[in-house]
């Protein structure tokens, strides 16, 4: 069985960032801002390796080294292109790429193709405008698409499944159609690799500002020929009923006996990867002196944080079901309380909990 984490790399100086927010911004800056929103809640976090660059590949081997001794197989960068071209690249190409040509860790691409919206941070009560659309055209999807075979599958440490590339999609709203995956299969066919791998996210809940809760029937999965389904994090399937804290352990019940016991029931033939997320807090991506009122919706979400030994009994879980691959959210969603890098609270102990969860 092979664990791959999703990584978001949002941690490093950004040419359309430096517009918005100024030269010298990144999420950092809202790390370090954020503040208890209510009692007994922990913030900020802090990072146990400082507010380090994660487009220096000394950086980044820190990193690879951390996740292949707790048993990682490769890390899935949320990967932006939008109408005029990428975002947020610097991270892997010139962080990861280069400190990973011995293979110790793979990498693979999440195509993250939802609106980018300024919301770092949203004051409530403002609007959440669209920078940055998903949707592209079909020139910019065939542009995307060569760059992606070129520079990227061409690399040694890129993932593959039976010799095919590992392209995962965010979401259905703005994919297109089928016609346009077919391409891509045909390009990284005559790029000599036997096929693509291209597994879909599946989303029943709206996270994200914007999103709209999809209608599974309407995007037809068989039509697209996907290779697998997985999900990016249980909130797309669970709901965080108390506010301003959710059980962990509550949610975990929820995914694994009721959504993954159904997604067996129904017997697609699609196989579907689980998913591990090691927790839920939103809150530095707030306005920190604003009321923190679930009302206002994302990000005013309710916190859902696990102890290291319900997040290893949920890794044990998800080995537990017997797939290729298991996903986990995330490595370093440092903004959204989702991450396994080490910080000055826990240290090692939620990569210790994974690895022990996946030795069980």
């Amino acid at each position: 069985m092979k664990t791959a984490v999703y990584y978001f790399p949002n941690y490093h100086y950004d040419r359309r960032n430096a517009q918005t927010h100024g030269p010298r911004w990144n999420e950092w800056d809202l790390v370090k801002l954020a503040r208890p929103r209510f009692p007994g809640h922990v913030q900020p976090k802090v990072p146990l390796w400082g507010y380090e660059d994660e487009s220096e590949p000394a950086v980044m081997r820190k990193k690879i080294e951390a996740a292949a001794s707790h048993r990682i197989d490769a890390f899935i960068f949320d990967w932006y292109y939008y109408e005029d071209g990428q975002f947020l690249e610097r991270a892997l190409e010139n962080g990861f790429m280069p400190a990973a040509m011995d293979g110790q860790l793979k990498f693979a691409l999440m195509w993250a193709n939802h609106d980018w919206r300024e919301l770092h941070p949203w004051r409530s009560g403002t609007p959440k405008p669209i920078l940055y659309p998903g949707e592209i055209s079909d020139q910019a999807f065939e542009r995307m698409t060569d760059l992606i075979v070129e520079r990227y599958f061409r690399h040694p440490a890129y993932w593959k499944i039976d010799g095919k590339p590992y392209f995962s999609i965010y979401s259905a709203k703005y994919l297109g159609r089928p016609e346009r995956l077919m391409r891509f299969r045909e390009k990284a066919v005559r790029a000599g690799f036997p096929g693509l791998h291209i597994n879909m996210i599946l989303q029943e809940n709206a996270v994200l500002p914007g999103e709209t809760q999809p209608d599974e029937n309407a995007l037809q999965l068989d039509r697209y020929g996907f290779d697998s389904l997985t999900s990016y994090i249980w909130l797309h399937h669970c709901r965080l009923s108390d506010f301003p804290r959710t059980s962990y352990r509550e949610v975990m019940d929820d995914y694994f006996l009721r959504f993954c016991a159904d997604i067996r029931r129904r017997g697609s033939s699609i196989p579907y990867y689980p998913n591990v997320t090691v927790g839920w807090d939103s809150s530095p991506r707030t306005a920190q002196d604003t009321v923190f009122d679930p009302a206002c919706g994302y990000p005013y979400t309710p916190v859902m944080e696990s102890t290291p030994g319900e997040f290893s009994e949920a890794v044990s879980r998800a080995r537990q079901l017997g797939t290729e691959i298991i996903t986990v959210n995330a490595w370093n969603e440092w903004t959204e309380g989702s991450y396994l890098e080490p910080d000055t609270r826990n240290g090692f102990a939620c990569l210790d909990a994974l690895k022990q969860g996946l030795e069980g």
